[in-house]
């Protein structure tokens, strides 16, 4: 968005976790009005309580705070702006760098028009993404707790069950093992561990899995091949409006499905930034991937000739970029068709 009257100004607010710098400028660049405040919407508000009605935009980098502020101000009915930070383009020639100019060089790219947006996910949707994202926290833990006891048990020469049958132990089971009393103190405080985390994620799986399952977003994506439940969820609320990816390919890209390369009179120089995009739905299309060749002959089939020519990494990638397009196509209304994936 540039300024484009002289009265206008153009607003930069650089987010920490206790304070907020803040920036004006106006359409010729110079810089009207900087100051530090307090981090909450009150403070800035205050802060430019005389500036509002002149201000066409307000820049904010997508720190890890940002929820309070943008959600803060939209709802005051202010026009905001969240910053891409691997998009957020280096300002050159500055010989000293601060919080300030920071802040100004937000302010400055939204006067350009040249302020890499980021897509603002409805708050409601957000609280449900956030939370199947900490569902991962609690499975890694799960994991971590499982190798731990199994281990423990190995170490000194006890048989472990399956992991199912392990989640069920009780002090009973350990008490069995007849082992040491602080090598049962070990497994308890495992075991403890072990069954919590278990319990966070089937409580987590339950409450997204109300918001969710009823969505024809979620009925539709459950046609494509590898996409279960906990996935389906995953890409549904990670992709937010698919109506913001112009063609298959840009949602692929988004997905970190596509090939990063740079490319220079027809001769590869490198590689571009490979973390733009969305760590979770690459994640997720990846484990669809691996479900499809696992439960799917043909694309398993499809999956040995690719491996054959490359091998098993890249094939698997080019994998998950067909069901990625896939998806696309599905959620833009197309029932799916195996021609999707193969042509």
């Amino acid at each position: 968005m540039q300024a484009t009257e002289a009265s206008s100004l153009c607003a930069g607010a650089d987010l920490h976790g206790n304070n907020v710098f803040l920036s004006l400028i106006d359409g010729s660049g110079q810089e009207v009005y900087r100051r530090r405040v307090k981090a909450s919407l009150e403070s800035v508000n205050e802060a430019l309580e005389a500036y509002w009605s002149r201000i066409e935009a307000i820049g904010v980098e997508s720190t890890f705070n940002w929820y309070w502020l943008v959600d803060g101000l939209q709802a005051q009915g202010r026009t905001v702006r969240l910053g891409n930070p691997a998009k957020m383009a280096a300002y050159d020639g500055i010989k000293r760098t601060n919080d300030h100019t920071d802040a100004r060089w937000l302010a400055e790219q939204l006067r350009l028009g040249v302020f890499p947006a980021s897509y603002i996910y409805p708050r409601e949707i957000r609280c449900v993404r956030d939370a199947l994202r900490r569902r991962q926290l609690f499975v890694r833990q799960r994991v971590q707790a499982m190798l731990s006891l199994g281990g423990l048990l190995a170490r000194y020469g006890v048989e472990a069950p399956g992991s199912y049958a392990l989640k069920k132990w009780t002090a009973c089971e350990i008490e069995a093992t007849g082992l040491e009393p602080f090598v049962q103190l070990q497994l308890r405080t495992l075991l403890g561990a072990l069954q919590d985390s278990d319990q966070r994620v089937k409580e987590v799986e339950t409450s997204v899995k109300a918001f969710v399952v009823p969505s024809e977003n979620f009925q539709r994506i459950q046609q494509v091949p590898g996409i279960g439940i906990i996935l389906g969820m995953t890409i549904v609320l990670e992709s937010g409006d698919f109506a913001r990816f112009s063609h298959a390919g840009h949602y692929a890209s988004y997905c970190r499905t596509v090939q990063s390369r740079r490319e220079s009179n027809g001769k590869k120089k490198g590689e571009n930034n490979r973390r733009n995009g969305n760590p979770y739905l690459a994640w997720a299309f990846i484990e669809a991937a691996t479900f499809a060749i696992r439960h799917e002959p043909k694309i398993q089939a499809w999956y040995e000739r690719k491996k054959r020519q490359r091998n098993s990494i890249v094939a698997r990638k080019a994998l998950a970029c067909k069901l990625a397009k896939a998806v696309w196509h599905v959620m833009k209304g197309k029932d799916f068709d195996r021609r999707m994936l193969f042509g």
